[in-house]
């Protein structure tokens, strides 16, 4: 992701566009449109387009703290591995979606109800709920009922009035939807993106959403209802048919006006695997290929986890003529994180091509480290020589190395970055738009040397997933578990795994049949004996009787990937703590790692402690906290506090009167 570039507009705060919409009246030139005459058709596209951008931001940092990815970003680093938690981090959600979504979804649902078209109010409602749930779930209180009021130093809400209210919004939408829009109003998918205006699939959305946001209340006795979600489950998406996502495209070189990023292309590529920081975590990678201590790789493993072609051979005009693939390893900072103690949180080293024999020398004066290092270089079978504590290895033409004279580092080449490339930013005049693999510069692209395949979710043509049937079974296989109904349970969780696995292959079978497996073989089909073998193995549980929560919510971990949910699952859960609901440890080997600097942010100093966990995001400070403090510490006192990192929102609290505790 390149630098924002934030802009200071007097009539924009965290209110949008409200306040400026008094400046918009005196031009309705038709040639020019304006935030009055825009068609409501027109508005919602980008609306999808813009909430798919702020949710991007969203499932991409949520993922550093869940585990999902490695970043070595400034502050993205203080998320995936010294949980110091950086402000840096909080204020690109808060901005896109108050600045470019919420804004907009107040004029059409108001521009909608004056047309009497009841299914863009309802949509408007849909994408309310999508976004003020997304803020809830960061930070916790912040403007609701005065946002977007033109109001430039709106009072905030607290969690519960900003639940109840989205919870009230999907509900309209629903009955919304279910009207008829007068007549001459424009067909809801004159302006949809994402499913063609097909009403009944909003309407399972309004329902899948509503059975999510109930779950979030799983701690609070007196407002869970393990009922009431499973028959929102009945009303919502019932196979991957009904699965809502937002299509992505590498067919156009158009960036966005604001911060400069293709406007077609996946909002979780466009933070994940945009740049070249992030990597696959060690914590996400093990579930891949030991879930429950099976040494079994998962078939997805392959299509998620990036590889670098490697054992390259060139012509003698410098073009690859064979080579093989090595797949990326995670980076550890769960566990003895030994790669990141010799060199830093964030000194993961990017890897270059070598277009001719280049040799780097390393001064190693440990005994150990040399003679490990030395062995290394045996078993890649690369040329080197040893003079004292000196060790020169030579990279031959073709080669992936590090170029750097740190010994240290010159190993990361098994970590293999999760960029993909689009048309818009390759950087590559002649790479095409069904070549979305990353190289390491020009050189490495003519010569046919891929740098990183990518991977399945964060790719520009990825779809981004808003709510699919995957993430539906595995919410009934914990609503079922939390009943005591093993057997029901456990036919959501086999239902879950297979319909993740569905749901890839047929993306997998679309990008093998548009030609795009001509460069990358991760984006072809996973092999069906493979699927066949591991629903059958160890990896799986296999019988109702020794299914556990933890099989249930690793096994929606792995599927739900780069999606803020598993970071709320993992809150409601307590993460590794062990202490909710007699359910064991559900999430095994998630803790603070020996890079852990975060004692100031996360001041609890035992796992059962609740401020021990990473539970919210610090308001933005400049909107919230520099420029409408009065009203925003007379909510909660603490908001600027350097430990509201880990003071839990509303829902994540198990009574009203522990969540209003924490605001005193």
């Amino acid at each position: 992701m390149k630098n924002i570039k934030y802009f200071i507009l007097g009539c924009i705060l965290i209110t949008g566009l409200g306040s400026c919409k008094k400046w918009l009246d005196v031009n309705t030139d038709p040639n020019n449109p304006n935030n009055l005459s825009v068609l409501i058709e027109n508005r919602l596209p980008w609306i999808e387009h813009f909430y798919q951008y702020t949710a991007g931001v969203t499932n991409y940092r949520t993922s550093c703290q869940a585990g999902v990815y490695y970043s070595l970003a400034s502050s993205q680093n203080t998320f995936s591995t010294t949980w110091q938690c950086a402000t840096g981090n909080v204020t690109t959600p808060y901005q896109t979606w108050f600045i470019e979504v919420s804004s907009n979804v107040i004029d059409m649902y108001n521009k909608a109800e004056k047309q009497g078209a009841y299914h863009y109010m309802a949509a408007a409602n849909v994408f309310h709920a999508l976004g003020f749930m997304e803020m809830l779930d960061l930070y916790g209180e912040m403007p609701y009922t005065q946002a977007a009021t033109g109001n430039p130093s709106p009072v905030p809400d607290d969690g519960k009035t900003i639940y109840n209210g989205c919870i009230d919004k999907l509900n309209e939408a629903i009955s919304l939807f279910s009207k008829t829009q007068d007549a001459g109003t424009p067909n809801l998918s004159s302006g949809d993106l994402w499913i063609n205006g097909n009403i009944d699939k909003w309407i399972k959305l309004c329902y899948g959403l509503k059975a999510r946001y109930m779950l979030k209340l799983s701690k609070k006795s007196d407002l869970y209802n393990a009922d009431s979600i499973l028959y929102f489950l009945s009303k919502g998406p019932q196979s991957n048919a009904d699965n809502i996502v937002g299509p992505g495209y590498n067919n156009s070189t158009v960036t966005d006006y604001l911060y400069g990023d293709p406007v077609v292309t996946n909002g979780n590529w466009d933070y994940a695997g945009y740049g070249n920081n992030q990597r696959i975590s060690h914590y996400y990678y093990d579930l891949l290929t030991n879930m429950r201590g099976s040494a079994v790789t998962d078939p997805r493993m392959s299509k998620i986890v990036p590889a670098v072609m490697s054992d390259i051979k060139l012509d003698g005009n410098g073009n690859v003529i064979s080579y093989s693939w090595s797949r990326s390893k995670g980076v550890d900072s769960y566990g003895p994180a030994t790669r990141l103690l010799k060199g830093g949180a964030r000194s993961i080293s990017l890897t270059s091509y070598a277009t001719s024999n280049t040799s780097k020398t390393y001064a190693i004066a440990d005994a150990t480290d040399r003679a490990n290092f030395i062995a290394d270089q045996i078993a890649a079978g690369r040329p080197h020589t040893v003079s004292g504590n000196n060790v020169t290895v030579t990279y031959v033409a073709g080669s992936m190395y590090i170029n750097s004279t740190n010994y240290v580092l010159a190993g990361d080449t098994v970590y293999v970055n999760l960029r993909s490339n689009s048309l818009a930013t390759s950087g590559n005049p002649d790479q095409g738009p069904l070549d979305v693999n990353w190289y390491t510069s020009i050189a490495a692209f003519n010569a046919g040397a891929v740098g990183s395949t990518g991977s399945f979710q964060i790719r520009p043509v990825s779809d981004q997933e808003i709510l699919t049937y995957h993430e539906m079974c595995f919410i009934k296989a914990e609503v079922y578990m939390r009943k005591g109904d093993a057997g029901s349970a456990y036919t959501a969780y086999k239902a879950g795994i297979q319909a993740h696995l569905n749901m890839m292959q047929d993306k997998l079978t679309q990008w093998q049949g548009e030609g795009y497996t001509a460069t990358n073989p991760d984006m072809g089909p996973m092999n069906q004996a493979d699927i066949n073998a591991y629903l059958l193995s160890s990896a799986v549980c296999q019988g109702s009787g020794s299914l556990t929560m933890a099989d249930i919510m690793l096994q929606k971990y792995v599927a739900m990937g780069c999606s803020i949910e598993n970071w709320n699952d993992m809150r409601r859960f307590n993460f590794s703590a062990g202490d909710v609901g007699g359910f064991g440890v559900v999430y095994p080997g998630y803790d603070r790692g020996p890079l852990f600097t975060g004692t100031a942010e996360l001041t609890g100093t035992a796992k059962t402690d609740v401020r021990y966990w990473m539970r919210r995001w610090y308001l933005p400070p400049t909107y919230e906290i520099n420029y409408n403090s009065v009203n925003t510490l007379a909510l909660n006192p603490h908001a600027a506090d350097p430990n509201i990192w880990s003071m839990p929102v509303w829902w994540d609290c198990a009574t009203d009167e522990e969540y209003y505790g924490y605001l005193q």
